[in-house]
């Protein structure tokens, strides 16, 4: 789909900046401070910024996975609703016109919620549902939302509609057109507060998303946008926001602040850079980081070239925290500066749902919460994945099976229909589970919860191999005559478990005891040790096929075929297709964890 340039450039034209100018007069909240005896009391102005990031559709309290209320060990509750709670309460201490509130994106995908408004009753079709996140978050109020790489799962089509719902802008400074190199997004967007017998306070905020994008959504971006990174776009812009007069700057960051990727060398950019952004770039006051889904209330950061201190903060993601960027100002021969910043963060367990959203979004919920319960099969036992990242559980193998077969079928009729397919599945959950009795859909999104789809590639014995010594690093070395404790026995080196994955169709022993690189001992296929030059069909979701998680091999091999729809929908479709979800017809046993070749369990 074409991009919509005309919309920006029409923007463009009406303000002379890219973006829309909003000019909302601000209620009287300057306060006169004595500077010093006899002199003339100075200007001040208390702005507060607040921030939420990586949504993911989450508008209640709910778990769609287990039907039921939201709950976790800390006892967290999540939403929109709740963060809207939360915006009221600092709206009415503040003074709303002395707020704004702003996003770091993730916002449209996430949830059987989200997916359902993009995949089985699209907002795109004609006469299609406004989004829920749409509606919600125009509700609330939002000012501004950064785009997120999770806003391309779906495609740019979605997206641009989901754009043309929303009430705000969706920022991206660095989401690029790929021919002209301009901007698809606007880059920011910049506000005016009132102060009664001042000049007006200008606030911009500066949207920056992930430069992941590239890899992770390929299917749907390359030859359309390109994301370069955000050190270099942020030094870009923020200059010419200072000179078209901003007196406040905010990055909206679609990027932690840790400095790591987790592509590898496969981009020239930083995943997590918000951090380095403050740093290296001058005149920024506050960045709202996203992306990480951890907490930070406050972060410190002094630029390197002015020694100035810029804030950052991370809320939790799935509307379980409200940032707050407290600023104060102070007006200087006729000039706004910031005085202080200082960041917090609201809990949403402390409140109820905003009874407005709850009225405005519930019939959405209700028909999401009857999609998912709808029963597709019969389970003759119970399968879980509490023991998946350490033991081969079948519940991992009725994913691998399932999108062997899909893959065999597409290849069927073509010179690959004679390869082996093999397959790779990671064990994305420890809760997920699908009870002996009828399975329903909300049973098997359970155990796939991302919007993966299926690619099959073309890949060597030796390559499968290395991919598996990449995979095996997942384990923390263990001496063959020490204690095992299951809970230290994984994500080495902080590899999440969604970058561990199985693969089927070989047996292979993965030797704890040996350093990593020299862990994957007796690797056969069909009963004979491996051979270098076999030729397999890897069945491997997108994810992986585009190169995240950085495993070797898997992004530069030859794409045989790839898909459109979802692999949770492929497990649906087979399980429905059986009737009956045995674990004869899928399990196997194809690795196992050893000591010096002695089994771990």
């Amino acid at each position: 789909m074409p991009l919509d340039r005309r919309k920006f450039l029409k923007k463009s034209a009406v303000t002379g900046a890219g973006v829309a100018l909003a000019t909302a007069a601000a209620a009287p909240a300057a306060q006169a401070a004595q500077t010093a005896k006899g002199s003339r009391p100075a200007k001040r102005y208390a702005l507060t910024v607040m921030g939420t990031t990586d949504l993911h559709g989450n508008i209640f309290n709910w778990d769609y996975f287990k039907d039921a209320e939201y709950a976790d060990a800390k006892g967290n509750a999540k939403g929109l609703a709740r963060v809207s709670t939360l915006v009221n309460q600092v709206r009415a201490e503040k003074g709303r016109r002395n707020t704004l509130l702003i996003d770091a994106g993730d916002t449209i995908q996430g949830t059987p919620l989200t997916y359902y408004y993009a995949k089985v009753d699209p907002i795109t079709a004609k006469g299609g549902p406004i989004h829920p996140m749409a509606a919600a978050m125009n509700a609330i109020g939002y000012d501004a939302v950064a785009l997120g790489n999770h806003e391309f799962n779906y495609g740019i089509e979605t997206l641009r509609k989901f754009e043309e719902q929303c009430d705000f802008p969706l920022l991206g400074a660095n989401a690029l057109d790929a021919k002209t190199l301009k901007p698809a997004f606007p880059p920011y967007f910049i506000k005016r507060f009132c102060v009664p017998g001042a000049p007006d306070v200008k606030v911009a905020v500066l949207g920056l998303t992930n430069p992941g994008i590239a890899i992770w959504d390929k299917a749907y971006v390359e030859g359309k946008m390109v994301f370069p990174g955000l050190e270099e776009q942020a030094a870009k812009w923020v200059p010419k926001l200072r000179s078209m007069g901003a007196d406040v700057v905010i990055v909206s960051a679609h990027s932690g602040s840790s400095g790591t990727s987790s592509y590898g060398d496969q981009l020239p950019y930083i995943e997590n850079s918000s951090a380095l952004v403050a740093q290296q770039v001058p005149g920024i006051d506050a960045i709202l980081v996203g992306h990480a889904h951890t907490e930070i209330a406050e972060l410190l950061v002094t630029n390197e070239k002015t020694g100035k201190t810029v804030v950052l903060s991370e809320p939790l993601c799935y509307a379980q925290r409200l940032t707050l960027f407290d600023f104060e100002l102070v007006l200087v021969k006729g000039r706004w500066t910031v005085e202080s910043v200082k960041a917090t963060v609201r809990d949403s367990k402390t409140v109820a749902d905003d009874p407005k959203i709850t009225k405005l979004l519930k019939d959405d919920h209700d028909i999401v919460v009857e999609y998912v319960n709808q029963v597709v099969g019969t389970a003759t036992e119970k399968l879980t994945t509490v023991e998946a990242r350490y033991k081969d559980a079948p519940i991992i193998d009725l994913i691998t099976k399932v999108q062997e077969d899909v893959a065999k079928a597409a290849l069927a009729g073509t010179e690959y229909a004679s390869l082996p397919v093999i397959s790779q599945a990671s064990p994305f959950s420890r809760t997920s589970e699908i009870p002996a009795g009828d399975v329903t859909i909300r049973d098997l999104s359970s155990l796939y919860v991302y919007d993966n789809t299926l690619v099959a590639k073309l890949m060597t014995g030796a390559q499968i191999k290395a991919y598996l010594e990449y995979s095996a690093q997942y384990f923390v070395q263990t001496a063959a005559d020490a204690a095992v404790d299951v809970e230290k026995l994984t994500n080495a080196n902080n590899r999440p478990d969604y970058n561990y994955d199985y693969v089927s169709g070989l047996s292979y022993e993965i030797d704890i005891a040996q350093p990593a690189g020299s862990r994957i001992k007796n690797l056969s296929y069909n009963g004979a040790a491996l051979d270098d030059a076999q030729k397999f069909v890897f069945a491997v979701n997108n994810y992986r096929a585009n190169g995240g998680g950085a495993f070797p091999h898997v992004a530069s091999a030859q794409e045989l075929w790839a898909e459109s729809t979802e692999i949770r929908t492929r497990i649906a479709e087979w399980v429905t297709a059986k009737g009956v979800l045995d674990p004869k017809q899928f399990s196997s046993v194809d690795w196992k964890l050893t000591r010096n070749g002695t089994p771990v369990f």
